[in-house]
């Protein structure tokens, strides 16, 4: 089985900032999408001018089912919707939840659900020839001084 791959918010986000959205199709092709409550988070900021509006025109929106919207909703309000969605959509279609978001990490640790964040679209690209070393490092520091605060300063410790 190929696993899916649904992205929240923090993640978008970050890839946009340095005009890498592309990185997401490279890695995951058409397994990619999201939610229409996290493209709403997105657009408001983009809406702001902080980030490209097009970023993400071509990435798959998944509509929650009636048992999803329910398991969405039993989750805490500590997190936004788009959290919740993506953390409510994940288990029912066998979905690798990326994001960045340390409550939702968290939350998807305690149910299981596999979880993953910029760094490891990062590394994933690198490893899979998509971005050297070099540049990844070079997007992740850029993504550093926009706001980014990983844990990590060079991907040759995920490499």
């Amino acid at each position: 089985m190929t696993r899916r791959v649904v992205i929240d918010n923090t993640v978008l986000t970050n890839l946009a900032i340095v005009g890498r959205s592309d990185l997401i199709a490279l890695v995951w092709a058409e397994r990619a999408c999201t939610t229409p409550e996290v493209m709403g988070e997105y657009r408001v900021a983009a809406e702001t001018g902080l980030l490209p509006t097009a970023a993400w025109n071509s990435l798959r929106v998944v509509a929650m089912t009636g048992d999803e919207v329910g398991a969405a909703d039993a989750l805490s309000r500590r997190l936004g919707a788009g959290e919740r969605s993506c953390l409510a959509v994940a288990p029912n279609r066998g979905a690798l939840v990326l994001t960045d978001d340390a409550d939702a990490r968290a939350t998807a640790r305690r149910y299981g659900i596999p979880v993953s964040g910029t760094l490891g679209v990062l590394a994933l690209a690198v490893r899979r020839g998509h971005l050297t070393l070099a540049e990844g490092d070079r997007l992740l520091a850029a993504m550093i001084a926009a706001g980014y605060r990983s844990p990590v300063e060079k991907l040759d410790v995920l490499i």
